[in-house]
């Protein structure tokens, strides 16, 4: 397990609360007609001390910005590799809950399933609002794969031992792969494809960027 001082307490609880939270994971095709889909991204301020989380809600399959919500909160939970959700999550489901009304699906700037404990950033959400989510990372957390071909849309899986928990997916032709899994209520075959669904020509899909330009650089997605 790991140890930060002073969090010992504190990291253990939020491990008891992940392993849990895992047990409610759905890793079916859970949802209806996608018409609105959303990206959620976190910054932070302060020296770290007080996080910045942003939603951008897009029409879909067009992928035009209809809503958003910018939240900041006091950074209550360590940087501890695995338990990103507990820093991050509290933040992005107030967001969340600022929207007009809850996407059809969320793709998270982290991880799924591809977790050692089954239950990234991705799942964390999905289950606690009970929505379909998919996490789709820039970097591996766990797991081990094969690069996948150079062309667009190429994927390779994601192993631990003989479970598939995952996809290295290229986005776009000859860039670096994105690192996808399903969070709540999506398959592990259905969720390379919507991420797909919800990129352009480039690398991460539009809901990230929207995301991230909001969370980073304030830039609001209507201007």
């Amino acid at each position: 397990m790991p140890t930060i001082d002073g969090h010992d307490d504190q990291i253990a609880a939020a491990i008891a609360e992940q392993q849990a939270l895992r047990a409610r994971v759905v890793l079916r095709d859970a949802f209806g007609e996608l018409r609105v889909v959303a990206g959620v991204d976190a910054g932070f301020e302060q020296d770290g001390a007080v996080i910045r989380a942003a939603v951008v809600a897009l029409r879909f399959p067009e992928l035009t910005p209809v809503d958003y919500a910018l939240v900041r909160q006091p950074v209550t939970f360590p940087y501890v590799p695995g338990l990103l959700a507990f820093r991050e999550a509290p933040a992005i489901i107030a967001a969340l809950d600022q929207l007009g009304a809850l996407p059809d699906l969320v793709i998270c700037d982290g991880h799924g399933i591809a977790h050692p404990r089954r239950c990234g950033i991705a799942c964390h959400i999905g289950v606690l609002l009970d929505i379909p989510t998919i996490g789709c990372a820039k970097q591996r957390l766990f797991g081990r794969f094969a690069l996948p071909p150079p062309e667009r849309g190429a994927r390779s899986p994601i192993y631990d031992g003989h479970e598939q928990i995952g996809w290295v997916l290229r986005t776009r032709a000859g860039a670096q792969p994105v690192f996808v899994s399903p969070g709540h209520r999506v398959s592990l075959d259905r969720a390379p494809e919507l991420v797909m669904a919800c990129t352009t020509r480039f690398r991460l899909p539009e809901t990230t960027r929207f995301a991230h330009r909001l969370a980073s650089h304030g830039q609001l997605p209507f201007v």
